[in-house]
């Protein structure tokens, strides 16, 4: 149980600084903030939902990781060196993809509810 607590006192405290230091994330809480609302609207069943949430989520994940990469690799050292850039470059590039998930999901969804055919 200890170490549930213990991860879990870590986890507020990523989070508490996240919010307070990284622009993309607090973002990304914003948007989770009005996609509750759009996807209650937008989807037509709470599987739905619970995708269209879900995919928000996927995507702040892949930014707290893109985060931990970046934060390893300026401690590492803030000199260039190519296999840092690289690190970091992937760790973009994981935040992108993210993104086209993202507005896939929502994007069918909304052809979904206006058209009114399952996809």
């Amino acid at each position: 149980m200890e170490r549930l607590v213990n991860a879990f006192r870590n986890s507020v405290r990523a989070f508490g600084r996240l919010i307070r230091s990284e622009t993309a994330f607090q973002q990304e809480v914003i948007l989770l903030a009005l996609a509750i609302p759009a996807a209650w609207f937008l989807s037509t069943s709470w599987r739905g939902f619970a995708v269209l949430i879900g995919a928000v989520l996927f995507l702040m994940l892949i930014e707290v990781l893109n985060t931990g990469i970046e934060a390893a690799c300026d401690a590492v050292s803030r000199d260039f060196h190519g296999d840092i850039q690289l690190a970091k470059d992937c760790g973009s590039l994981a935040v992108l993809i993210a993104i086209v998930i993202v507005a896939g999901i929502w994007g069918a969804a909304l052809i979904e509810r206006i058209t009114d055919l399952p996809l």
